[in-house]
């Protein structure tokens, strides 16, 4: 078996293994979207010979972590011929796919089969949020002064501009920062109606069925302006019975409803792996009051660089990890323990688990250094 960037001539080879794994799929829309990451070497093969049996692709996105944007590979699309199943091919890939994102500090991805990725060092990290409520609930929302207007495409780059700012004063966890092209090809129709203010931005439309309400992007940096966009998509109640939203786990939304009795919620969990640690540590953004020295010795098969014993430090707002000498008082941690720790995972926890061993007197503050609740609002 060999993994090499996908050779253009296999596009057509590449849409049957999808087809073939996950069901039918306009083909021209999904060559449209292909073609260019393959152009940019980003759609990988898995080959028998000159045989395609699977593939899979990553994006190059921003992750916000403790609000700085961290530069990071969505994997998605993995296909694996139904023939060539339970040979160990989606294992071999998963790893083989870490090299090709050499030079990126993380990546994540929603698994299919998360014990595929543990052998590559993935981890839980974070999950989608998916929150259900009557559309009435939201339409008695007192809007107040709030300056609301529509915006179109030609509104991207103050859109993308405010939600950066948004994440960054929020100090967010998990969201990832898609750019300005994927929020012109939302807007590029009649089907999404979206609305920006100065410290917010709102992006919904109508169910297939036009029964309930889908908001795809709603964001506010005060409580009057989220009050102003969520009443917003209430207003359609007297045709819409539930609204739809993907929002964060702590989202304003649930403390300013008035009855939370009838929502309802779900979560889609997604797994984080660091590849480059020093980088993926300096990269994010550590609590302004912490200051701390941390010995940690990391068990890393797949990624040597990451191995080893090292020094954590955090000061001012960020952080270093340096190469140290061993230390008996070190904290422990196998890859997966590391992407769980940097993803917030509490210390109690990952020692429950059996992800990280050693002395346990500095675990309150590696807990205060990456605590939080990562979260995406974004599928890939």
């Amino acid at each position: 078996m060999d993994i090499r960037a996908l050779a253009p001539e296999d596009l057509v080879a590449a849409y049957d293994l999808r087809i073939r794994a996950f069901g039918p799929v306009d083909q021209a829309q999904w060559l449209r979207q292909f073609r260019p990451a393959v152009r940019r070497g980003q759609v990988l093969g898995i080959y028998d010979g000159d045989r395609l049996v699977g593939s899979g692709r990553y994006h190059r996105f921003e992750q916000w972590w403790h609000g700085r944007p961290v530069p990071m590979g969505g994997v998605a699309s993995v296909y694996v011929a139904p023939e060539e199943r339970g040979r160990g091919i989606g294992r071999r890939f998963a790893r083989g796919l870490l090299d090709f994102m050499d030079g990126l500090p993380l990546t994540a991805l929603y698994p299919a089969t998360a014990p595929v990725y543990r052998s590559a060092g993935y981890e839980h990290a974070g999950a989608q949020h998916f929150v259900t409520v009557p559309a009435e609930a939201l339409r008695t929302l007192a809007t107040g002064p709030v300056k609301v207007r529509r915006a179109g495409r030609d509104d991207v780059p103050e859109i993308v501009g405010v939600l950066r700012r948004l994440h960054a004063e929020a100090r967010d966890n998990g969201p990832i920062d898609r750019g300005e092209d994927w929020f012109l090809d939302l807007l590029d129709g009649d089907d999404v109606f979206a609305y920006l203010a100065e410290d917010g931005f709102l992006a919904y439309g109508w169910s297939a069925d036009g029964r309930d309400l889908i908001v795809h992007r709603c964001v506010a940096g005060s409580p009057e302006t989220a009050r102003a966009l969520w009443a917003l998509v209430g207003s359609g109640s007297s045709v819409a019975r539930s609204v739809h939203a993907c929002v964060a786990p702590d989202d304003p939304l649930f403390w300013l409803l008035r009855d939370r009795s009838h929502e309802e919620i779900k979560r889609v969990s997604w797994m984080l792996r660091v590849l480059d640690a020093p980088a993926a540590v300096a990269a994010r953004g550590f609590p302004d009051g912490l200051s701390a020295e941390i010995p940690l010795a990391v068990t890393d098969e797949q990624r040597p660089g990451n191995a080893g014993a090292w020094r954590l430090t955090v000061g001012g707002g960020h952080g270093a990890l340096t190469r140290a000498e061993a230390e008996p008082g070190a904290v422990h941690l196998s890859a997966r323990g590391l992407a769980a720790l940097y993803a917030g995972v509490p210390m109690i926890r990952l020692r429950r688990s059996g992800l990280a061993e050693g002395d346990a007197s500095t675990d309150a503050l590696l807990d205060a250094a990456f605590g939080g609740t990562p979260y995406m609002l974004d599928y890939f």
